[in-house]
């Protein structure tokens, strides 16, 4: 049986050597280096990795670092909500997200037309430059396309971008779908509406959209699943799962707890009484705010996949913005 081992610090300590050391440390460090561990094991079996996550992990800096992981084939296909898009587009656009505090004045800030996010601010004024782009884009794509459906809509903005940093541009890229089942609920949504009522014969396709992420995967392969809190796309995605025989791997990265009863809590252990996970799968569940949690993970595995191989040098070349 493993033992507890006391963390000391030494000087230069790279983000592997800590969650390394995070393996005998107690607690939620042995279930995050043990998830750490688990996204190595996808990529070693080869598996298709699907990564969900929820807008407000855009609205962070982790908007680059999701581009990074499609860029370096972590993720083979995604599954998010409706506001990633929009804060993927403002942020291509060049506008900025701005730091603030959870103890803001938010009736001062409706008033200079701010919106708080935790202790993040979007301007208004990003909003208004975003439905002019978007108006622009939509036009642009109802001229190839009468019906489409949400994922290769989404590939279809990707293609308009120009943003190595952008989620939607490494994903079109790199033919990664991306699945956004309430793609109504947002200002993106917003504007599809009012597009669909000067354009009738304009169809974006969400159920159509659900046989392709059904078929993005089979039962004969192995499935690795990374999802980032809860909410619709983490069940989207693993329902498909269940589709196709339950997921090998999953690692739930979230600050939810199972006794909610909520998808956000649930564990990998409770996604194995639908058969979203199959019964021999390997799962963990961590718990903690994932814009600490998910680099540590991920920078640990990535480190381990570079020196087997596994990840190119000269392919993680994305700028900090």
């Amino acid at each position: 049986m493993k033992s507890v081992k006391d963390l000391l610090w030494t000087p230069g300590m790279t983000v592997k050597q800590l969650v390394d050391d995070f393996g005998s440390l107690g607690y939620q460090s042995i279930e995050l280096n043990r998830a750490s561990d688990l996204v190595c094991k996808m990529k070693q079996e080869g598996c298709k990795i699907f990564l969900t996550f929820t807008s407000n992990m855009v609205t962070t800096g982790l908007r680059g670092f999701f581009a990074q992981m499609i860029k370096l084939g972590m993720a083979d296909v995604i599954v998010t909500t409706s506001a990633s898009i929009e804060e993927d587009i403002i942020k291509s656009m060049g506008d900025k997200i701005e730091v603030t505090t959870f103890n803001a004045d938010d009736i001062a800030m409706k008033e200079k037309g701010e919106n708080r996010v935790g202790n993040l601010l979007i301007r208004n004024e990003s909003y208004m430059k975003f439905e002019d782009k978007m108006k622009e884009y939509i036009e642009t794509i109802y001229q190839k396309h009468k019906r489409i459906d949400v994922s290769l809509f989404l590939k279809e903005l990707g293609l308009l971008l120009n943003d190595e940093n952008s989620i939607l541009y490494q994903a079109a890229k790199n033919n990664v779908p991306i699945f956004c089942p309430g793609i109504a609920d947002s200002a993106i949504g917003f504007h599809l509406y009012l597009f669909q009522e000067k354009h009738k014969d304009f169809i974006i396709d969400v159920i159509g959209d659900f046989k392709n992420i059904i078929f993005s995967s089979n039962h004969d392969e192995k499935k690795g699943l990374i999802s980032l809190g809860g909410s619709i796309s983490k069940h989207y995605a693993i329902f498909s799962g269940l589709l196709n025989g339950g997921f090998d791997y999953a690692a739930y990265l979230t600050t939810s707890h199972s006794s909610s009863g909520s998808m956000s809590g649930a564990t990998t252990k409770e996604a194995m009484s639908w058969g979203k996970l199959k019964d021999t799968a390997a799962g963990v569940t961590v718990n903690g705010d994932v814009t600490i949690t998910f680099p540590l993970m991920m920078i640990r595995a990535l480190e381990k996949l570079k020196e087997i191989g596994l990840i190119e040098n000269d392919k993680s070349k994305i700028h900090s913005e």
